[in-house]
């Protein structure tokens, strides 16, 4: 039985609960984080924020919540240019792809979050990525994630286990997935500190949380909202 992982927090609704269930699975659970000249850099602070609280709300999971990584994958900034990390309109591509995808960006993520558990003596990777609320990033889907499992087990010589616990999981799933975990007062966390919108807004403040309220990001994350309260999942 595993009894460690690193989470690859972004600070994010989706990361967010992710480490919540790291937390309820694992004694020995360690946080990551990637700046890599995002337009969101804000997400950075607000995981900050977001780890305060759950070691101060959540008396039962704060003994297991160790240390916090942040890493510079800067590179990506330097190889693509995205409405992640250029400042400009968000759009569909001719390819179908929106063009807030980063390519590469998941596969250079778990390939340096293997990097860094084999240095901690960590045995799982968890990740937020999910196919069936998502906008199309072929480093999200499942495939993608089974393969490079296999691949970074070999190149580590190491058993390594990338949990995706949202992989099949829609936004109104996730949002019951919180409740479930940790209340009424994990989803609080999560509506008031974490960050998902793609623009970086906390200016305005919706009944889901904090964004501009017409991005991807912020506009799958209040349909599912909309979808729990209705009584979704």
């Amino acid at each position: 039985m595993h009894t460690s992982a690193l989470v690859l927090f972004s600070g994010g609704q989706d990361s967010a609960t992710c480490l919540a269930l790291a937390l309820e699975r694992y004694p020995r659970v360690e946080t990551l984080a990637f700046d890599y000249g995002q337009r969101h850099r804000v997400e950075l602070q607000a995981r900050i924020e977001v780890l305060a609280q759950l070691r101060a709300r959540f008396p039962a999971w704060a003994p297991r919540l160790g240390a916090d990584h942040v890493l510079d994958a800067s590179v990506l900034g330097q190889v693509s240019d995205t409405a992640l990390t250029r400042d400009t309109a968000i759009r569909m591509e001719a390819g179908g792809l929106p063009n807030t995808f980063v390519p590469g960006r998941n596969l250079l993520f778990l390939t340096l979050a293997a990097a860094l558990a084999y240095r901690r003596g960590l045995e799982v990777l968890v990740t937020g990525v999910c196919e069936t609320d998502f906008s199309g990033y072929p480093d999200c889907r499942d495939d993608t994630v089974k393969a490079l499992q296999v691949a970074l087990s070999l190149g580590m010589d190491r058993r390594l286990v990338i949990d995706t616990p949202l992989m099949w999981l829609d936004k109104a799933a996730t949002w019951a997935l919180a409740e479930r975990l940790g209340g009424a007062e994990l989803v609080d966390v999560i509506v008031e500190h974490t960050h998902t919108c793609y623009l970086g807004d906390r200016s305005h403040r919706h009944d889901w949380g904090w964004g501009c309220g017409s991005c991807p990001a912020c506009e799958l994350r209040a349909r599912g909202w909309r979808r729990w309260k209705d009584g979704g999942p």
